[in-house]
């Protein structure tokens, strides 16, 4: 009876040491892991600007919360011009199946594309477990076929930045009309300054003014039946949406020199005094905030391109999305994903989003309830956005790359003098229906999809 009694001590015993180990696992399991496993993560930005310091320490504040949270995860990060990485480099990538680990990535038709190569990594389940699907005021960019494959990490929009002070000194109203534009921009050279400063040497900003003027014309439904062949850039709408750009071309309302000049003199334009107003998105809304402007914080404000009588456009809406996000590779492995969950988890919070706002001058993706603190400029570009009638994404969100870069070929021509609006969209269109076509047979522009091969 004894020895019964000893033998069931010792097993009870055993037992005990058994069940006390199984309980504490998680923890001692977890740092004993930790301790032999290291995961490096490439990570590349395009926050190399001056403007842009506050969002690159915002996103390197991040990155060494999340390894000194878990010092088995090392970033390397690597900075580069935002169109070099999405026109040449992040492409050229994506064909060979090598992207980083994280990339800044732009949604709509170039997500599109790397999404059927199936190079970008599935985010559905990792945000629904994050509980954050909810909190973005959109994730329309970045959904395919149901399914999430980038993070906005912040929005935009598009309007005419303008000096208040040269309105005042001319007593101009803000133009309402189409009309009412070409008036105070007649006003504006008769008194000495460039009604528009524009810079036109990089493409892309010269396409910013005219995807409005062609919004405002043939309606955003018609830039999606570009891709599907219901509606072609030689339809009466587009044609005058280019006529009405070159109007403004013939009418001397843009900067002269407009081709000899990249994006960075455009802002100056505005800031120095020299141009009355500029049309550019609210990432600019930092400069023209900062002592970087000749113009007083007050002195710089915010307004929605003019309706057009008689297009068949939305005439109150605007250019705002939420398409410049963050990708990851569907390379990615397991230990990989688990770091990539926790810097989801660092970056995408409701602090960072506030921060990035204040200080860095970007519009939140999450939709944030305090919005104290904001400049008096930032407050017009929210305020604008909140009473426009409608959003809707750029142009080279929905077309694809080929012909956005048509597109930009198009402009500069318009701008030189060297073809008509009628020889631009017929240029473009042949691009368009080339690209179509692709679409059926490729699912990158430069190989087979997979299942081709």
């Amino acid at each position: 009876m004894l020895r019964r009694s000893l033998l069931l001590s010792l097993k009870l015993i055993m037992l005990a040491s058994v069940l006390s180990a199984c309980g504490g696992t998680g923890r001692a399991d977890d740092e004993e892991r930790d301790s032999y496993r290291k995961v490096t993560l490439s990570l590349r930005h395009t926050q190399i600007k001056e403007t842009n310091r506050t969002r690159l320490r915002i996103l390197e504040d991040v990155l060494a919360k999340t390894e000194s949270e878990n010092d088995w995860i090392t970033f390397k990060l690597e900075g580069i011009d935002e169109i070099v990485n999405r026109d040449t480099k992040l492409k050229q990538e994506m064909v060979v199946g090598n992207p980083p680990d994280i990339f800044e990535v732009f949604g709509g038709a170039d997500l599109q594309l790397y999404v059927k190569a199936g190079r970008m990594l599935d985010l559905t389940d990792i945000l629904q477990e994050l509980d954050l699907v909810d909190k973005f005021e959109s994730l329309e960019e970045f959904i395919i076929d149901g399914r999430i494959y980038g993070i906005p990490h912040g929005g935009y929009s598009e309007g005419i930045f303008y000096n208040k002070l040269i309105f005042k000194k001319l007593g101009l109203d803000i133009p309402r009309t189409w009309d009412e534009l070409l008036d105070a921009a007649e006003q504006l050279k008769a008194a000495g300054y460039t009604p528009f400063g524009l810079t036109a040497k990089d493409a892309w900003v010269a396409g910013m003014i005219w995807n409005v003027i062609m919004e405002r014309h043939v309606g955003i439904e018609a830039f999606y039946g570009l891709v599907t062949g219901e509606t072609k850039w030689t339809d009466p709408a587009f044609i005058r949406g280019f006529q009405a750009y070159a109007e403004l071309i013939e009418r001397e309302a843009f900067t002269k020199e407009a081709l000899s000049l990249t994006y960075a003199d455009q802002g100056t334009q505005l800031a120095y005094g020299k141009a009355a107003m500029v049309y550019t998105g609210s990432w600019d809304a930092h400069y023209f905030a900062t002592s970087h402007s000749h113009v007083t914080r007050e002195g710089i404000g915010f307004f929605l391109f003019p309706s057009i009588p008689g297009g068949e456009g939305d005439q109150h809406s605007i250019n705002a999305s939420f398409s410049n996000g963050v990708g990851f590779s569907s390379q990615l492995s397991e230990d990989q994903i688990e770091a990539v969950k926790l810097f989801i988890a660092n970056y995408f919070t409701e602090d960072i989003q506030k921060w990035a706002l204040q200080e860095g001058k970007l519009l939140p993706s999450f939709k944030l309830e305090d919005m104290s603190g904001v400049t008096p400029l930032m407050n017009e570009i929210l305020t604008e956005m909140s009473e426009a009638s409608g959003k809707w994404p750029a142009y080279d969100a929905i077309v694809q790359p080929v012909v956005g870069a048509q597109i930009g070929v198009g402009l500069q021509e318009l701008i030189g003098g060297v073809s008509s609006p009628e020889e631009v969209a017929r240029d473009i269109q042949k691009v368009q229906d080339r690209a179509n076509a692709a679409m059926k047979q490729f699912t990158l522009e430069s190989g087979p999809s997979p299942d081709k091969e």
